[in-house]
């Protein structure tokens, strides 16, 4: 995406099914763990570059030994720092215990990360500042064994106030009031509770510590999430450990965030992309699964799992800007959805260049559009192939001419590509301005100046600067006659509150354009009644109930809104006439059909929750407030 966003953490967990000792008879070391969790983690690094974090926990050790271990980090290269440290922790507890290498009781009783449990998270920071504070896993702490949890998510929450008070009214006194903290508050209250619960239940028939056994072997984990999750309204794959090695990876109710799990005779694996899965344990796609919304794929102390529902499904409204661009496009679902919005673009496209294929060069930026580039040119083939078709059943016999129908291929060419080694360090903006418009090379000399049109294909067009201040005066240079921007996703209209990093309506190019639209014909009394109406439903207590923000869309069309973007992105020196070119919701459909979640195109947010967001930011956009509304 050119205009780069913040989004959705990368989840992973590693169930080890077998003794330690098997997997160092094995495949030869005692890092079979540590290797395949580093392996999960680097091929979801696409997720998170802020942070990572990793826990382990160790099976039956005895009293007296560490049996949770942590590393987090906000290094550059956060996952690389963690598990060298994790190398460096073996390396020096093994110096001058060589022998104790391949003894996995020795392991386990002396050296950190030699647990049958692991956790991993990268993240995102779409909110809090950058620091090892705010990364997970979250831990909390308890001398009983099955009274420790640790946590990490793939999440937010719409309703963090409610969250809050609801603990406070349980008698806690949380330390932070980011949702964060009170997920893990929330869901650690109800496994003290389960704790209690089986331990009166027991007590009187079994001694004090064997009862610690009975309450990790009759502790009921849907229970737990039951209760901890029936009020949370928001996006989430949480990943849970309980200190005894009990673990669940609990997924939200309309499957807005993504999970996927895997297991065979040796480990269970959990990852937020399927890819991940598939390379680090070279599974079979058919083989790994998909959490269902509003379930919990729950591991005992045992190493034996169940997907079972804790929350009521409502209907499934999977993020499709995972599908989009969010996750790799190694996944063949992922892959072939992308082409296909691509080729969907034609009809736009075609009609915006006058059917002028000889005159026209395609391309695309930035490298992760390169999916939909290729769809698109797939579409092209298939629109010249019905030209050629219907030349020759019409009757072309000149051999020059019918050389040139048959001989014609769509041009295709690399004219922009990103120089990552460069940085901006330079904090005038005016200079600055000119030096981000340089962070691009181009390929000159393959445009006819004053004749060709030049099409490029972006995944999505979110705030539309990096357009006005680099990317088209850096094609504006190359000396085309028009610059067709295309955008494999659709208009974004509205913020999301979910996962992704687009909280603000000033920052949304679509939303300025309406603004811009209603001005201009006079129909500004519209932003005035969408203020009352979400002030008025704010002070109610019932925001929560209806978007009143989409009344600012209704009176323009798909195509007036997207004139209206390309006049807002054009800079008044640039030479080139421009034209944007959104993905209809529609074809969004059509090219993702069982990924349906589109509150950021449509306004039609999953939970209640969205709505109460999308109200309040709407106002604290009218009001100056440059805060996020969750």
């Amino acid at each position: 995406m050119s205009d780069a966003i913040k989004h959705e953490c990368g989840i992973a967990l590693i169930r080890l099914r077998k003794p330690y000792q098997y997997y160092i008879d094995k495949y030869g070391t005692a890092l079979y763990g540590a290797n395949k969790l580093y392996l999960l983690m680097e091929k979801q690094v696409n997720r998170g570059q802020d942070g990572a974090g990793i826990a382990n926990i160790k099976i039956d050790v005895p009293p007296g030994h560490r049996y949770i271990s942590r590393y987090r980090s906000v290094d550059q290269r956060p996952v690389t720092d963690i598990f060298e440290k994790v190398n460096k922790k073996f390396r020096k507890a093994l110096k001058g215990n060589r022998d104790k290498a391949k003894d996995a009781k020795w392991l386990q009783e002396n050296i950190a990360f030699t647990g049958e449990v692991w956790m991993g998270h990268l993240r995102y920071g779409t909110h809090g500042a950058n620091d090892i504070e705010n990364c997970h896993p979250m831990l909390r702490q308890s001398n009983w064994r099955s009274r420790n949890l640790v946590m990490a998510g793939n999440f937010n929450m719409t309703n963090v106030d409610s969250l809050f008070d609801k603990l406070v009214s349980l008698g806690q006194h949380p330390k932070d009031k980011v949702d964060t903290i009170t997920v893990m508050e929330k869901i650690g209250h109800f496994l003290d509770e389960e704790n209690q619960r089986v331990f009166d239940r027991f007590k009187g028939i079994y001694e004090n510590p064997d009862l610690s056994d009975i309450i990790e072997d009759n502790l009921d984990m849907q229970r737990v999430l039951h209760r901890s999750c029936r009020d949370f309204d928001g996006g989430y794959a949480m990943v849970g450990m309980t200190g005894f090695g009990a673990s669940f990876v609990a997924r939200d109710p309309a499957g807005i965030r993504p999970a996927y799990y895997y297991a065979d005779d040796e480990v269970i694996v959990v990852a937020s992309e399927k890819p991940a899965i598939k390379t680090a344990f070279n599974a079979e796609y058919s083989e790994i699964k998909e959490v269902k919304p509003g379930h919990a794929l729950i591991i005992d102390k045992y190493g034996e799992y169940n997907e079972l529902q804790f929350v009521k499904p409502v209907e499934k409204r999977s993020c499709s800007f995972e599908r989009i661009y969010f996750s790799r496009a190694t996944d063949p679902d992922i892959y072939n959805e992308r082409k296909t919005l691509g080729k969907l673009l034609i009809p736009q496209i075609l009609k915006e260049i006058d059917y002028d294929l000889e005159n026209t060069v395609f391309s695309y930026i930035p490298n992760t559009a390169e999916t939909a580039f290729f769809g698109m040119v797939e579409g092209l083939e298939e629109y010249l192939y019905k030209q050629r078709k219907k030349a020759i059943m019409e009757g072309i016999l000149f051999e020059e001419e019918l050389d040139k129908v048959l001989s014609f291929r769509p041009r295709v060419e690399k004219l922009v590509s990103k120089d990552v080694k460069m940085r901006t360090f330079i904090a005038d903006d005016s200079q600055r301005d000119d030096m981000v418009s340089h962070v691009y090379d181009t390929t000159f000399e393959v445009i006819k100046k004053g004749k060709d049109n030049v099409v490029v294909v972006d995944d999505s067009i979110v705030r539309g600067t990096t357009l006005e201040k680099s990317i088209l005066r850096m094609l504006d240079r190359l000396g085309p006659k028009k610059i067709i921007i295309v955008s494999s996703a659709p208009q974004i209209r509205f913020p999301d509150c979910y996962g992704i990093d687009m909280s603000k309506f000033k920052e949304f190019v679509g939303f300025r354009a309406a603004l811009e639209l209603l001005r201009e014909r006079g129909q500004e009394y519209i932003v005035d009644e969408v203020y009352a109406q979400s002030v008025a439903a704010i002070e109610s207590g019932n925001a929560s109930q209806q978007n009143y923000v989409k009344a600012i869309f209704e009176p323009f069309t798909h195509e007036e809104l997207s004139r209206k973007v390309a006049q807002i992105v054009t800079p008044a020196d640039l030479k080139a006439e421009v034209a944007v070119v959104y993905q209809t919701v529609e074809n969004l459909h059509r090219a993702c059909p069982n990924h349906t979640g589109d509150w950021y195109f449509t306004g039609d947010y999953p939970t209640p929750g969205g709505n109460n967001v999308v109200n309040k930011a709407f106002v604290n956009f009218m009001e100056g407030r440059l805060v996020r509304a969750y």
